[in-house]
């Protein structure tokens, strides 16, 4: 065992040591973790995978301390940081030399401003304030924050939020980052732009990272190891390559394979490639593609032509006839200003009944502030929101409840009573229902979401994913028919993510209008039939999947990237692959019918 007298000489001692680590929370009815040893050599980047709930979360808040010291409950075994016991070294101590960026960024964030908050760390280190105000700067510059220091963080979106934790953490300079779900909900490019930062700051910085992270793309193209952790314990431990290009090891511990791997497992199980073929990151799969080809041409020029005449031919939609009905929303030159800031400028926007679409944008585009038009939580500051073809003027935001449920990004923004069946009946007791009634809707869609085992216990004994379908219920039980569904996914695992999506598609198929807020390029790609680009408040595309997901420019524009399979199509289209591959299987039936 290193002792405390190691500390002087860093390069002894394993960035991180956890030697038979237990752990269960105050009352909890079960270890959440089991026995967990593995240790960290300097400088790498771990990343943490596994499903909800399988103690990845409290395995990182042991690293800096936070447990047992902060959480106390039952704690067996030893974790050492930088040759420091965390039982035994004060939490004070100890983020000097390990910075956690928690999953939920608001419980780390404590400056009245952008700026005051990125001080706080080493304006506590005792730093001078030359030193803090370029820590400041660079900080802010790495999280694509800049111009925003006198911004107020109540102002700020979720992911830009996400954006100030990262960066009040690499304020402090630390020696090892850990990272839960960092970037779950930041845009695509912005996610990319995170990681890139965390590269090079790894680099000039010697730093260690563990990454908690569902993003299996993003760990592919730079982690150097993958502990995979279930159940509280963990269930494998290896390279990147030996996880995510054999699928099949990846569907038993519910972790969601690159696009690229899947494609290239596809193509593995037809015959043309053998298992060690299997690419890893969009290089190798363009490489491999290219290599199978030798020349031949991808070009179904009869097939691009169907799929051409389906979509639309600019960046605003179109509808094949006139409508019959009111649409479900219309919105007219509608502008929303915070303050001096405009958030939403003279957006035109009409969607039809029972239509999914997809709303997405860089953080701060303007997206979450839109659709809160459409209940009244928000009133415009010029322009008109009609729902339903009623004008939303002067409605109350009780009466427009029965048209438009709102479902927030966080659940938890919107659970307040004790039980789950109280929750759901919330609603519908400020409706005149008679309880009979009422309690028969509360039935009805706590069956529909699955949620009948649990109706007695209270909400935030729930997982994550267990409070999102209850936020659905709650807004189900009013019976409206239109569903503005915000980050349906956010910090859910692959499995959740399905489930979550599969109970958004059966309510689309019951005949609800979606509209649907994420950063998952792939999700969109997959359910939604029509997808909204907003950028610095203004709508800058409108289209099928197909059609946006291959308009490069645009998307970069708007700090966005298209799902992997589509960048993909994108780098073979000199091979005649069609630009508007959104999944996995058009991309491999487009290539097995050339081989």
């Amino acid at each position: 065992m290193m002792g405390v007298n190691a500390l002087t000489d860093t390069k002894a001692v394993q960035a991180i040591e956890v030697d038979s680590l237990s752990y269960r929370y105050p009352k909890g009815p079960a270890y959440s973790l089991k026995d967990i040893s593995f240790s960290v050599d300097s400088p790498r980047f771990v990343a943490i995978m596994g499903p909800t709930g399988s103690g990845k979360t409290t395995l990182a808040m042991t690293l800096n301390g936070l447990i047992p010291q902060l959480f106390e409950g039952d704690l067996a075994g030893r974790v050492s940081v930088m040759g420091m016991d965390t039982q035994r070294f004060r939490v004070q101590t100890l983020v000097s030399k390990v910075g956690l960026v928690m999953q939920d960024p608001e419980t780390q964030i404590f400056g009245i401003t952008v700026e005051e908050d990125v001080a706080f760390g080493p304006g506590n280190m005792g730093l001078d304030t030359e030193r803090i105000r370029k820590r400041i700067d660079d900080s802010l510059r790495i999280v694509r924050l800049t111009g925003y220091e006198g911004r107020f963080t109540s102002q700020l979106s979720g992911g830009e939020k996400q954006r100030l934790a990262i960066a009040g953490i690499l304020a402090m300079y630390p020696e090892i980052l850990v990272l839960d779900e960092p970037t779950s909900e930041l845009d695509p490019l912005g996610r990319e732009e995170i990681y890139k930062a965390i590269d090079n700051l790894q680099r000039e910085r010697n730093l260690t990272i563990l990454a908690v992270e569902h993003s299996s793309e993003d760990v592919a193209e730079r982690a150097d190891e993958v502990i995979v952790v279930n159940s509280g314990a963990i269930v494998w431990r290896g390279h990147p390559r030996d996880l995510f290009c054999n699928v099949p090891l990846t569907r038993e511990f519910g972790i969601r394979p690159p696009q690229v791997c899947e494609f290239g497992w596809k193509l593995h199980e037809l015959g043309y490639i053998s298992s060690s073929d299997v690419p890893l990151t969009l290089a190798q799969a363009r490489e491999l593609t290219r290599t199978l080809l030798k020349g031949k041409s991808l070009a179904c020029q009869g097939e691009q032509g169907e799929r051409d005449q389906l979509q639309p031919s600019s960046g605003t939609r179109q509808s094949a006839a006139p409508a019959l009905q009111s649409p479900a929303v219309l919105v007219e030159g509608l502008e929303h200003n915070y303050g001096n800031i405009t958030a939403v400028r003279g957006v035109n926007l009409e969607i039809e009944k029972g239509e999914f679409v997809a709303l997405i944008g860089q953080n701060g585009a303007g997206k979450t502030t839109l659709v809160k038009h459409f209940n009244n939580l928000l009133k415009p500051s010029g322009g008109k929101v009609y729902i339903n073809g009623a004008d939303t003027a002067g409605k109350t935001i009780g009466s427009l409840s029965r048209h438009v449920g709102y479902v927030f990004q966080n659940p938890d923004h919107q659970i307040f009573c004790s039980t789950v069946s109280e929750e759901v009946g919330y609603g519908l007791r400020h409706l005149g229902l008679s309880e009979a009634e009422t309690e028969k809707r509360v039935q009805d869609v706590l069956e529909f979401v699955n949620l009948q085992e649990v109706a007695d216990r209270h909400p935030f004994t729930l997982g994550k994913g267990e409070r999102q379908r209850l936020a659905v219920a709650s807004v189900l039980a009013m019976r409206p028919n239109i569903l503005v569904i915000d980050e349906p996914t956010t910090g859910q695992d692959w499995i959740g993510a399905e489930h979550m999506m599969g109970l958004v598609k059966n309510l689309h198929e019951s005949g609800h209008t979606i509209i649907m807020i994420t950063h998952d390029m792939r999700i969109v790609a997959e359910y939604a039939e029509r997808v909204v680009v907003m950028h610095k408040g203004r709508i800058v595309a409108d289209g099928t999947p197909s059609n946006v997901f291959s308009k490069g420019d645009v998307l970069r524009a708007a700090y966005l990237t298209p799902p992997q399979i589509s960048q993909l199509a994108a780098e073979l289209e000199d091979y005649g692959m069609p630009l508007g591959i959104t999944t996995v299987d058009e991309a491999v039936a487009v290539v097995s019918r050339a081989l």
